[in-house]
């Protein structure tokens, strides 16, 4: 008993970090917190004392079982109806202390999740790996059973089509927050002039309602088609919206602060809207908690 509460502890050390692999591998708190409960299953099973460097151990195995994860998820979407959403990390948009600090300095972009969707899981698993965690090719390899080379082909590829579609955002909050309280003003007054103003020309607007209901449907793409949806529907949800940090920037949350009924993600750059990311599924607002 006292080995297991001492490698129990160990395993604790490593818990965050291996969070934060699970959450850049399936862009879902709920779904990474199962694959590193799952790697402890796999750890308590082990022959603890035949492994040399506990952490580098655990993140191989919770990629492992992410990469499962997302192959199993990736033929479950065939038939999703709009367009898959990360699972959004929401805080006040004052970050109360220093831990809030630090955890808001480690988080993960919406916009960058939302392109890591585009990739494989083998590519995925290699870009993430290797350039957000620094592990070695050869380590990568022995993950997806490939050679040292062909990781790297992978984790160069993925390389290739996130700098393609990632816009490099703003990271001058102060900046984020003055945009997102005039997109909302304008929105409230269904200003269709301040809110084309504020939008870049390729601006593109994606919605998840969990695969059903008002909001599955395609992505819109454009500053009329996305200006005149908040024309639209904004005097009557944008009264609801109020500044929060999502996944690290300036965002909306929509309704009340412990029962949200949506999380809205900007991207910003060059002091332009480049990109909208509304997440309504219920299933993916559950564990919000905003003070």
């Amino acid at each position: 008993m006292a080995d297991r509460d001492f490698l129990a502890r160990r395993f604790e050390e490593s818990r965050e970090h291996l969070r934060g692999v699970a959450y850049r591998m399936l862009g879902s708190l709920s779904e990474a917190d199962d694959a590193v409960q799952e790697a402890w299953l796999r750890l308590d099973r082990s022959d603890s004392e035949a492994i040399d460097d506990l952490r580098r151990w655990l993140t191989v195995v919770v990629s492992r079982i992410c990469l499962d994860m997302l192959r199993v998820r990736r033929a479950q979407l065939d038939d999703y109806v709009g367009t898959w959403l990360p699972e959004p990390v929401v805080h006040g948009v004052e970050a109360a202390t220093a831990e809030d600090d630090a955890v808001l300095a480690d988080s993960v972009g919406l916009a960058l999740l939302v392109v890591l969707e585009i990739l494989n899981p083998l590519e995925r698993l290699a870009f993430v790996l290797h350039d957000v965690f620094n592990v070695s090719f050869d380590e990568i390899a022995r993950v997806i059973d490939r050679t040292p080379a062909a990781a790297r082909q992978l984790a160069s590829r993925a390389r290739r089509r996130v700098q393609g579609a990632a816009p490099s955002p703003d990271t001058d909050r102060a900046a984020q927050k003055r945009i997102v309280e005039a997109f909302l003003a304008a929105a409230r007054a269904g200003d269709f002039d301040a809110l084309v103003a504020m939008l870049a020309p390729d601006v593109v607007m994606r919605t998840d309602g969990g695969g059903r209901g008002p909001l599955a449907r395609p992505p819109l793409v454009g500053i009329e088609a996305v200006a005149g949806q908040f024309r639209r529907n904004g005097p009557r949800y944008a009264k609801l919206g109020r500044p929060v940090v999502v996944n690290g920037a300036v965002g909306v949350l929509v309704g009340p602060a412990h029962d949200p009924i949506a999380v809205v993600g900007f991207t910003i750059a060059n002091g332009l809207i480049t990109a909208i990311d509304l997440i309504g599924d219920p299933d993916k607002l559950r564990h919000i908690f905003v003070d």
